[in-house]
C-alpha cells in the first residue's frame, strides 16, 4: 500500500517535470539534460518518500498509543471492576455469616430447647431442664453429709406418718394392722391382642415398671397393681404426666373411661399428710 502511494507520488510529480520540458522542444534535448532531468526526478522521489515515511510512521505510532492507552484504560477497569465484585463478595458473605450467627442460631436453638421443654413436659422428666452444678473437693462430703441427713429425716417422717393409724392409748396392746389384700390381678394380654394398652408407673424410686391391659379392664386395677409394687393408697397416689392432675378412678369405669386409650406414663406420688 505504501509502495504504491510513493509511485503514483512519483509519476505525478514528475508529469509537469516532463510537460515543461517537451515545451522547451525535444529537439534541444541532450544526454545532460537528460541526466538532470532524472537526477531532480529522484531528488523529488526521496523527498517526498521521507516525507511519506515520516508521516506515516508519526500516524501509526500515534495510532499505536492511542490503541495501547485504550487497551491500558480496559485493563484498569476489567481490574476495578474485579476489585468491586470482590468486595461486595466479601461484604455479602459477612452479612450471610452475621445473619447465620444471629438470627438463624438463635431461632433453631430456641426452637429445639422449646421441643425439649415439651418433651420433657410431656414425660413428666421436667427435673432434666434444671442446671447442675460441678462438684469439687470438700462440696462432695458436705453434700454427702447434706443427702443423709434429709434421707434420715424422710425416713422418720415417713415412719411417723406410717404410725398415726396406730392407737395411743397407754397400757394397752397395739392392735394389729390389718394387710389389706390386693385383689385377684387380671392376666397380661399378648402382645398381638387388641384393644389393649401399656402403662408405666414413674415410681419415686427412679424404677418404671410397665404392664399391658386391656382398654376394658377396670380402672381400680392400676391402684391395685400400684399396691402389688410396694407403694400402698393410703400414702401414695397417680398422677398424669401431662398435663400433671390426680387421676379418678371408680369401680364402675374402664380406663377407656378415663381417657387411657394409648399407652401411657402415671406417676405414683406421695401423698400430702393431712392436718
Amino acid at each position: 500500500m505504501a509502495a504504491g502511494g510513493v509511485v503514483g507520488i512519483f509519476l505525478l510529480s514528475a508529469l509537469p517535470l516532463l510537460c515543461l520540458e517537451l515545451r522547451r522542444g525535444i529537439p534541444d534535448l541532450g544526454i545532460k539534460d537528460i541526466i538532470l532531468l532524472c537526477g531532480r526526478i529522484f531528488l523529488l522521489l526521496a523527498l517526498l518518500t521521507l516525507i511519506v515515511s515520516v508521516t506515516t510512521s508519526w500516524l501509526n505510532s500515534f495510532k499505536s498509543s492511542q490503541v495501547y492507552l485504550k487497551e491500558e484504560e480496559q485493563e484498569k477497569n476489567e481490574k476495578r471492576q474485579k476489585l468491586v465484585r470482590k468486595k461486595q463478595q466479601e461484604a455479602q458473605g459477612e452479612k450471610a455469616s452475621r445473619y447465620i450467627e444471629n438470627v438463624l442460631k438463635p431461632h433453631q436453638e430456641m426452637k429445639l430447647k422449646k421441643l425439649e421443654e415439651r418433651f420433657y413436659q410431656m414425660t413428666g422428666e421436667t427435673w432434666k431442664l434444671s442446671s447442675g452444678h460441678k462438684l469439687r473437693g470438700d462440696e462432695n462430703l458436705v453434700l454427702e453429709n447434706e443427702s443423709l441427713t434429709s434421707f434420715a429425716t424422710s425416713n422418720r417422717e415417713a415412719a411417723k406418718r406410717r404410725n398415726l393409724h396406730k392407737p395411743l392409748t397407754k397400757g394397752s396392746p397395739p392392735a394389729e394392722q390389718p394387710v389389706q389384700k390386693v385383689p385377684d390381678f387380671p392376666e397380661e394380654p399378648p402382645e398381638t391382642a387388641e384393644e389393649v394398652v401399656t402403662v408405666a408407673l414413674r415410681c419415686p424410686s427412679g424404677n418404671v415398671p410397665r404392664r399391658r391391659f386391656f382398654k376394658s379392664c377396670s380402672s381400680q386395677v392400676l391402684f391395685d397393681w400400684m399396691m402389688k409394687i410396694g407403694y400402698h393408697t393410703s400414702l401414695y397416689s397417680l398422677s398424669t404426666s401431662f398435663p400433671r392432675r390426680p387421676l379418678e378412678v371408680q369401680r364402675g369405669w374402664s380406663l377407656q373411661d378415663i381417657g387411657i386409650t394409648v399407652d401411657t406414663v402415671l406417676n405414683v406420688e406421695e401423698k400430702e399428710p393431712s392436718n
